[in-house]
């Protein structure tokens, strides 16, 4: 089958294609002589330990040396983590990844101290420990650390978690050798006639094809391949979710929820408001559906029907040059400033490693950090529209990381989850806003608000839907049932009927996409997608109303980093996110889309 179309290996890959990870490190020698100095400096903890209650300065002092260790550290993880990104088949690369979470997991035992001890300093000699001017750069971060004393355990007990570190990864690590390095999803004809390669990132392209023949042969075919592997993945998921069960007992939680919202100070009746106000929109949905069904002309609605615009003739492609330059155009509104970095960034600073290769990591990410460039993984597809929208989505992020470093220190720069969606999605909404303003007629609008419609439904309703199935099948592991595969399919089943409705034809083996979602193995991030994209919605309408007050108010929010808890940034940024008002905005506006969609066609 020489005219099939196949990945290229990594080092066939274009130069010009691919990120430069230079700012980290010029090459793997430089990476494996700074890794020798930070693993050698690990030892320099034990001058500290059992000393932290004697004075500032000794605290101040072992503070100071843990904020080195970790900024080495996440120098040294980053490079490592995007090297084997490039190619997760490639041993040498997994092997300095193993080398670094072996060591980091040594650097946790070391510091493993560090908690427990400040937690036992009594009260009164704290509170003067606060006023100190030694400890003023870590003020905050010891306030921060005194909530978490009714979750911290003795020394000898956070030894122990610390030694778990590596062994606690091991699910996620199964689930991306498997599906990423392992899997093979055969070859397929796509709608030009050309027999391609079946991966990840070509099944989404597939998804978007006119042609239901391509969509549904693609579709079956891709999730043959995890029908082949259900119950190890099965398997690998139930241990991700009783890690974090273990780990939230083991810590004094009431469940593995509540134990991951607590970091962020985020109340758990903002997930479950989430869920509820869902609930009450999903009639919307429903309508959708049918909306679509009627208008491609199809009997009934499948999974794979979902994906390809209604209006599928007037899909545009985009080669990478031309995505950047109409993501760039799209952000205007934010400045010269911050399109001037990111331009930079995504051409001659080669942040982005571009394309698709065999063994690369699926889906895409932007990666952060202090000392390095906010480095971005694409699959690029030209011609698929939603890879557009993931450049400004993951442009977002980045430059997120990059405002955030540039204004605050290291210890304040690591912006929470939580807002890190908010600035990725907003980014998308001033895209879908510019190419909005540019339609040509009805059709184009319409084939545009389809397309914000699928934006508000694949990141509010359909993670809302990941949350609860995260929620749901924690909490049945934590009332002693088993988390087998037929539970997963079950309670997975049971979310599809409900968010999908009545009328919808749910494929057998759409159960089995519980267990390919990556997420899922670190459970409890996708309800921020929902919540980040209410509030994107609301900030960017904010900002392109508004004048150099909004912008301002919404560029401070980008350079704040976690120099205040997630709620409070996005107060001050405009937005109220322990009221349901933002959720409740954007779900209205889904539904009022979705009228107006079937007005134009």
């Amino acid at each position: 089958m020489k005219n099939v179309k196949k990945l290229p290996p990594r080092n066939k890959v274009k130069p010009a294609d691919t990120w430069d990870l230079g700012s980290l490190f010029p090459h793997d020698d430089a990476w494996e002589e700074a890794f020798s100095i930070w693993e050698k400096r690990i030892e320099g903890y034990a001058a500290f330990q059992g000393k932290l209650a004697v004075s500032a300065k000794i605290l101040a002092a072992c503070l100071k040396f843990d904020e080195e260790l970790d900024l080495a550290a996440e120098r040294l993880g980053t490079y490592a983590f995007l090297k084997t990104a490039e190619d997760t088949g490639e041993s040498k690369y997994q092997r300095m990844q193993g080398r670094f979470m072996h060591a980091a997991s040594q650097s946790s035992q070391a510091a493993s101290f560090i908690r427990p001890e400040v937690l036992a300093i009594p009260a009164a000699k704290m509170k003067e420990f606060l006023s100190a001017k030694e400890l003023s750069h870590y003020r905050l971060l010891l306030t921060r650390l005194l909530r978490f004393k009714p979750h911290t355990l003795g020394k000898k007990e956070e030894n122990l978690l610390a030694m778990q570190t590596e062994m606690s990864q091991a699910a996620s690590q199964i689930f991306r050798q498997l599906t990423d390095a392992d899997f093979r999803f055969g070859t397929i004809r796509n709608d030009r006639g050309e027999q391609i390669e079946l991966t990840h990132a070509s099944f989404s392209s597939l998804l978007h094809s006119p042609k239901r023949s391509v969509r549904k042969t693609a579709f079956h075919q891709y999730y043959r391949e995890f029908a082949d592997h259900e119950h190890g993945l099965a398997s690998a998921l139930a241990g991700s979710m009783q890690r974090d069960i273990y780990y939230a007992k083991a810590r004094n939680y009431e469940s593995a929820l509540e134990a991951a919202l607590f970091p962020d100070q985020m109340p758990v009746q903002v997930y479950d408001n989430l869920i509820e106000s869902v609930h009450r929109h999903l009639p919307a949905v429903y309508r959708y559906y049918d909306v679509r069904r009627r208008k491609m002309k199809l009997k009934d609605i499948h999974h794979y029907d979902t994906y390809v615009p209604i209006l599928a003739d007037l899909q545009k492609r985009h080669n990478w040059n031309q995505a950047v330059s109409l993501v760039l155009e799209a952000l205007q509104p934010l400045g010269s400033a911050y399109c001037g970095e990111l331009e930079k960034g995504l051409t001659a600073a080669r942040w982005c490693d571009r394309y698709e290769n065999r063994g690369k990591q699926s889906g895409a990410f932007s990666c952060g950090s202090f000392l390095g460039e906010p480095y971005i993984l694409m699959n690029y597809q030209p011609d698929v529209l939603d890879h557009v929208f993931t450049l400004a989505h993951e442009a977002g992020h980045s430059m997120h990381s990059r405002l955030s470093a540039k204004n605050r220190p290291f210890i304040y720069y690591d912006y929470a989850i939580f807002v890190a969606e908010v600035a990725s999605t907003f980014n998308e909404q001033l895209l879908s806003n510019h190419l909005l303003k540019k339609a040509n007629d009805n059709a184009e609008r319409a084939f545009l608000v389809n397309r914000q419609i699928d934006a508000i439904r694949g990141t509010l309703i359909r993670q809302t839907m990941f949350a609860e199935f995260e929620k749901l099948a924690h909490a049945s592991a934590e009332s002693g049932e088993p988390l087998t595969l037929d539970k997963f399919k079950e309670i997975y089943r049971g979310l599809l009927k409900l968010y999908f409705g009545p009328e919808f034809a749910l494929d057998d083996e759409l159960s089995l996409e519980c267990l390919r979602i990556p997420h899922f193995y670190r459970a409890f991030y996708v309800y921020k997608y929902a919540t980040g994209i209410s509030a994107a919605m609301a900030l960017a309408d904010r900002v392109l109303s508004g004048g150099p007050r909004e912008l301002a108010d919404y560029l401070h929010f980008l350079q704040g980093g976690c120099s205040r808890d997630p709620l409070d940034l996005l107060r001050a940024a405009g937005v109220d996110m322990e009221q349901p008002a933002a959720v409740e905005t954007a779900l209205k506006e889904f539904g009022r889309l979705v009228d107006e969609l079937n007005g134009l066609i």
